[in-house]
Order: structure tokens, then sequence, then C-alpha cells
């Protein structure tokens, strides 16, 4: 257990240090919050007729759906860089000559990846609520059980893409392109009323899409606990860290 809290408090400083933890984790949601609630508005709008943002007002639609896009930030992003520069650098072969095992070293990097989404998640919702007045989670335990697992399950993805890239440049490549598919198709940008059956189609395999729909629906009024949403990230979440624990290499 010691070395696990000696680790993960290592393992916190560095991921901070990291400046594009920094860019995509704080100020991007941060930003487009903020530019995407200027544009909307506060009040609930309709789109051609049909309801838009989920009949809700568009600032408490992105609070809400901006906590999937800081979880896909660091999972997509920051986590698979990290490992993929220890992996490059040689770090991961001097872990395990330091007899640092495997379910410590991962242990500690979901560690790290709940207590800075966590902050991030604190912060935007302050800003949001000093900056728009938003609605606060009509479920707060609700939401609770939706964020673990969706943490969970974009942790796996991260130490999923950290075994399977090479370098640091490839996994920062593919993880800015799977993250802005996701906020693009998966709700945090155009809202799911907005879309053509296409992109709805497209954005049904984002695993973003169903982290949103459960922390979305037990955070606004009037929609409750989506079951399917829940397997469905329950799902990928399993699926990624068998793959991922299977495909971990130190080098």
């Amino acid at each position: 257990m010691n070395t696990l809290l000696k680790l993960s408090w290592v393992e916190l400083k560095l991921f901070i240090r990291e400046p594009i933890t920094m860019i995509f984790t704080f100020a991007l949601p941060l930003i487009s919050l903020f530019v995407l609630s200027e544009v909307f508005g506060t009040t609930p709008q309709t789109e051609g007729g049909e309801i838009a943002f989920r009949g809700v007002a568009p600032t408490d639609y992105y609070i809400s759906a901006y906590v999937g896009l800081v979880i896909a930030a660091v999972g997509l992003i920051s986590l698979p860089v990290h490992l993929s520069s220890y992996k490059e650098k040689g770090v991961l072969r001097r872990f395990r000559a330091s007899s640092i095992s495997v379910k410590n070293l991962l242990s500690s990097q979901v560690i790290v990846t709940f207590i800075i989404t966590l902050i991030c998640v604190i912060i935007l919702f302050i800003a949001a609520k000093l900056a728009y007045d938003v609605t606060m989670p009509n479920s707060p335990g609700l939401l609770i059980l939706a964020f673990i697992p969706s943490v969970l399950c974009f942790a796996a993805i991260g130490v999923l893409l950290g075994a399977l890239l090479p370098t640091a440049r490839a996994a920062q490549g593919v993880g800015l392109l799977l993250f802005f598919v996701m906020f693009f198709l998966g709700g945090s940008g155009p809202p799911f009323d907005v879309m053509s059956p296409t992109l709805q189609t497209v954005g049904d395999f984002t695993p973003m899409k169903w982290a949103v729909i459960a922390m979305q629906d037990v955070w606004l009024v009037g929609f409750g606990w989506n079951w399917t949403a829940f397997g469905v990230v329950i799902g990928i979440m399993v699926g990624a860290w068998i793959l991922a624990i299977r495909l971990f290499r130190w080098d």
C-alpha cells in the first residue's frame, strides 16, 4: 500500500507538470463551456421546431456533458502520452527492475486519473455556477455511480493506447484524433438532437456518448437512471481493461 501511495503521489506531480494535461483537462473544457454558452445562451431552445439540448438550457446541458469531456481528455490524451513516454524513455524497464508490479503501476494511473478528473470537474462546475448559475446535479448519488465507471472506462482506454503505441508522439496523435471525434459526435459539442441520423449512428460507437448520457440523465431533471448507457460504459470498461492488461509490456 505504501508503494502504491508513493507511486501515485509521484505520478500525480508528473501529470500536473505536463503542458498537454493542463491544456486539455483544465483549459479546453472551460474555454469550450464559456464559448458555447455565450453562443447558445442560457434558456431552452428549439432547432427547426424541434427541442434542442434535451429541452434544458444550453448551459445546463454543457456543464453535465463536459464532465465526460474532462474524463475523455485525461483518458485519451494525458494518460496514453504519459505511459508511451515512459516506454520510449525506458522508465517502465526501470520500474520493473525496481520490483514495481504491473498492478501497482496501473493502479497508480487510475488513482491519478480520478484525482485530476475530480479536480477539473469541481473547477469547471464552480466556474459555470458563478458565471451562468447552472443547476446543481439532480441526483448526486447516482451521478457518482455513473462517474466512477466512466473514469475507469477511459482510464482503461488510456492504458490500452499506452500499451499499443510505441512513442509519446504517436500516442498524442491518436489520442487527439479520438478525442476530437468523440468531442464532436459524443454529445459534448453539438447536441445529439441537432445531429443527422448518420452522425448519431456514428456517435453510438463512441464511449463518450454513453458516458455523457449516463451522467447527464442523473444530473438533469426529468430523465433518471439510464441502464442502457450504464451497461455500455461497463461493457467497454471491462473489455478495455482485459485488453490493456493482456497487451501491457514493460518495453
